[in-house]
């Protein structure tokens, strides 16, 4: 009877041995697989927001000082205005405010991309980077482009079957969104989660949850992009003979690409209806969820103002007009909300790192590691419970053979 208590005890403590950490797994893989609601408070931060103190407000915030006028009133839901030069943000609404970012994400695609991508390189589209929804700059199957063309008419006509070709050309979707989110990361906009590399939302099935940037993070992203040459250049074009299959009349002639004019649908640039003086280059972006959203820069007397606005209830120009206005007249005079940062990793960990790969449909828990905990922490666990299994089996066995040889023995003296 004692070996059987001792016994007992043994498979007690096995099992609590093995079950102790398996729940410890579950606890540990269990929480981070649920979504947050879309309005949930972002957890409190004691290094405070990205930018400074003042930036972590919903509401507007300016430092007024003498002698410079009001900030206008924008209906937006968000929006930023700040010294490109010195990074200093000088106003601001909802900074970090999460907002679907409609097309104004392909600036953060020709970021990631135009390093990546040889500009003079040919490539075919597929049947469907074509057929994509939304703005087109007309691709066909049957012809091969430049990457160089395949820019332009993104960033000028916001061509949504360029942005799938592209990210075709750069290995793909999955790997493209992967660059997008991995780039996001290292010029520290992390409020931005890219969910395609065209700024559709509803068309893909994609939601606030699963792609969003903000007025501050836009701002960083054209900052950082206006930086290159190529990208600038792409930035400024107002006029661009995108290539074409030859008409019957160019054959005739002996042509073996035809062609017709984009335009760009920047309406500040010079020349344009609603040209704004100084204007350098930006990018509009539109869909019915995600309202009207813009960011541009431009650059009088030597210095240089961003702005970036989102969710604003109509066409952006006059508002972007009004806010670059204030911006000028506001630098070096009143005292910063805040800063853009450079690119670096003050805020940035392991963890951030791993959330730039999205699975094949995007998740609103995005992030490799919570993968990693959903595969192998179900692996872990799994062999465990096969452990505990095998443990408490192999222990009743040898309880059974403890009582059977405690009750035959007194019958049978060969035993």
């Amino acid at each position: 009877m004692r070996a059987e208590r001792r016994e007992r005890t043994s498979v007690r403590r096995a099992v609590t041995m093995i079950t102790v950490p398996l729940t410890a797994v579950a606890l540990t893989a269990g929480p981070v697989l649920v979504a947050a609601p879309a309005t949930a408070a972002p957890a409190a931060d004691p290094a405070g927001p990205l930018g400074g103190p003042q930036l972590a407000g919903r509401g507007v915030v300016v430092n007024r000082a003498p002698g410079v006028p009001a900030l206008p009133k924008i209906n937006a839901g968000s929006y930023v205005v700040a010294d490109a030069d010195t990074g200093d943000v000088l106003a601001a609404k909802d900074a970090h405010g999460q907002y679907l970012p409609a097309s104004t994400i392909k600036t953060l695609t020709a970021l990631t991309l135009i390093p990546r991508l040889d500009a003079q390189r040919l490539v075919r589209p597929s049947q469907h980077a074509c057929d994509v929804e939304g703005t087109k700059v007309g691709l066909t199957p049957t012809m091969q482009y430049k990457i160089s063309d395949l820019f332009h008419a993104m960033l000028m006509m916001s061509a949504n079957d360029a942005a799938t070709t592209l990210a075709e050309a750069n290995g793909g979707m999955r790997k493209t969104i992967a660059d997008m989110n991995a780039e996001a990361k290292r010029i520290n906009a992390h409020d931005t989660l890219a969910g395609s590399p065209n700024g559709l939302d509803k068309d893909l099935g994609l939601t606030v949850r699963t792609q969003h940037t903000s007025a501050y993070d836009l701002a960083l992203v054209l900052r950082e992009g206006m930086r290159n040459p190529a990208y600038l250049s792409y930035m400024r074009a107002i006029d661009f003979k995108f290539p074409a299959p030859p008409s019957k009349k160019e054959l005739k002639k002996g042509k073996k690409v035809g062609g017709y004019p984009i335009h760009t649908h920047n309406h500040m640039l010079p020349g344009e209806r609603e040209a704004y003086a100084g204007m350098i280059g930006g990018k509009n972006g539109y869909t019915v969820a995600a309202q009207q959203t813009f960011v541009a820069e431009a650059r009088r007397g030597g210095h240089t103002v961003v702005i970036a606005l989102m969710k604003a209830d109509r066409p952006p120009s006059p508002y972007a007009a009004k806010l670059l206005d204030w911006g000028f007249e506001a630098r070096g005079k009143v005292q910063p909300v805040g800063v853009l940062v450079a690119p670096g990793t003050p805020k940035s960990s392991e963890k951030d790192r791993a959330d730039g790969m999205l699975p094949d449909e995007p998740l609103a828990s995005n992030s490799t590691h919570r993968a990693w905990l959903l595969v192998g922490g179900g692996t872990v666990g799994a062999l465990l419970a096969i452990l505990v299994l095998f443990v408490v089996l192999r222990r009743r066995r040898r309880l059974e053979g403890l009582r059977y040889r405690s009750a035959a023995a007194p019958d049978d003296p060969g035993h």
